[in-house]
C-alpha cells in the first residue's frame, strides 16, 4: 500500500470544519455575494462573516472582487461544490 501525505488536504478539511464557513461557500455557490447579503442570508453578525470570509479567503477556497465601492465574494476552489453535495446528500 503506498503511503501519501494528506498534508494540504487536512488543511482543506480544518479550515471548512466549521459550519459557518460552510454555510457561507453554500451561499456563494448559489451566486457572488457581498458581506452584506452573506449575513443577511445567515443571520449572524457582519464581523463574524467577515473573519470566517477572511480565513477562507486566505486559503484560496474564495476570492473577492471590487464592483465600485462594493467589495464582492465567490468560490474560486471548484472542489467546494462537490464538498458541499456531498454533505447536503449525508444530510438527507
Amino acid at each position: 500500500m503506498e503511503l501519501k501525505d494528506f498534508a494540504k488536504e487536512a488543511d482543506l478539511l480544518k479550515t471548512l470544519g466549521h459550519s459557518i464557513r460552510l454555510n457561507i461557500i453554500n451561499v456563494l455557490l448559489e451566486e457572488d455575494a457581498c458581506v452584506k447579503n452573506i449575513w443577511g442570508c445567515l443571520d449572524i453578525p457582519q464581523a463574524t462573516v467577515s473573519q470566517h470570509l477572511a480565513i477562507l479567503k486566505s486559503k484560496g477556497i474564495v476570492m473577492a472582487h471590487r464592483e465600485g465601492v462594493t467589495v464582492r465574494y465567490s468560490v474560486r476552489d471548484p472542489r467546494m461544490k462537490k464538498i458541499i453535495e456531498a454533505l447536503k446528500e449525508q444530510s438527507q
